[in-house]
């Protein structure tokens, strides 16, 4: 599609534009990767859920941090933007002055962190008690920073103390503060609803230097979500997310090298299937309700 404002960067799932008067256009694809590849199917509707939870929790949470959304309605957009394959798909939001490193939190030992753990007893160079299991629920949320790679490039997962050192104290201080509360209060809100929030990453920036929610935020893309009564510690439980799509790869005889294999309609169906319950399961309303979403059958 055709917007007719200056592309300034285009990711994996989301191009960001320039809406003028200090003002950002992000639009969310459906485009889906995995193992950093970007497959030649999307996903439908996976760009409405993440951004329909994102203001959903951004308004949800406004009472912990403020955030940088303006408006997701095509009408409040640049002309040049009203595109009617576009809606529920856009966020106008705030340019702020992104912070230079990835806020995550933990409360549990999955992913990256159970890997560092099970080679050599710490989690992002802390030491954790012994005898613990993959997935196993941490005593408390950490916040478990990490560098904010270049395109082509892996995050790389840092100590506190490194991202103060790149921040300032005051500001990782901050940073750290705002996400282990946001974890907190969005996990409690999801595990009421059945789902665990294993863990998430949190994009921080600062608007007229107050510090801010961006990007998106407790979506299926930058959190590990998992059916509450699918958790025993020692296994992997499946996510919330395209984990379909991954079980599908990974039986398959592929290096994780462009280009990807076709997907089979049903892998994509049964990963929108997941993106779909985890919005609504969360938030207690109907995708189909969201603008631009296919109509529920």
């Amino acid at each position: 599609m055709t917007i007719g404002l200056p592309l300034l960067y285009s990711g994996k799932v989301r191009d960001v534009y320039d809406a003028g008067d200090g003002r950002l256009l992000l639009v969310t694809s459906d485009r889906v990767s995995a193992f950093d590849v970007v497959m030649a199917e999307p996903i439908p509707d996976k760009g409405r859920v993440l951004t329909a939870m994102s203001a959903f929790w951004f308004e949800h949470l406004a009472h912990v941090a403020p955030n940088h959304l303006l408006s997701t309605d095509l009408a409040d957009l640049p002309e040049a933007a009203q595109a009617p394959e576009l809606a529920g798909r856009v966020m106008l939001v705030r340019r702020a002055e992104m912070l230079p490193v990835e806020c995550i939190v933990r409360g549990y030992l999955a992913g990256s962190a159970w890997k560092e753990y099970r080679a050599g007893g710490t989690m992002h160079g802390t030491r954790l008690p012994a005898g613990l299991e993959e997935s196993a629920r941490l005593p408390e949320p950490v916040f478990t920073p990490s560098t904010k790679a270049e395109a082509g490039d892996h995050d790389v997962n840092i100590s506190f103390e490194d991202a103060a050192a790149r921040i300032g104290r005051d500001l990782a201080e901050q940073a750290r503060d705002v996400s282990l509360e946001l974890y907190r209060r969005g996990a409690a809100w999801a595990a009421e609803r059945g789902i665990i929030i294993a863990d998430t990453k949190f994009e921080l920036g600062l608007l007229d230097g107050e510090l801010v929610v961006a990007d998106e935020l407790l979506t299926p893309d930058s959190s590990r979500f998992w059916a509450a009564g699918a958790w025993r510690p020692g296994t992997t439980p499946p996510s919330f997310d395209k984990q379909p799509l991954r079980d599908h790869l990974d039986a398959l005889d592929w290096d994780k090298r462009p280009p990807p294999p076709p997907l089979p309609q049903e892998v994509i169906d049964a990963s929108r299937a997941r993106y779909v319950e985890a919005y609504e399961r969360i938030t207690g309303l109907r995708l189909a309700d969201w603008p631009g979403a296919t109509p529920a059958a």
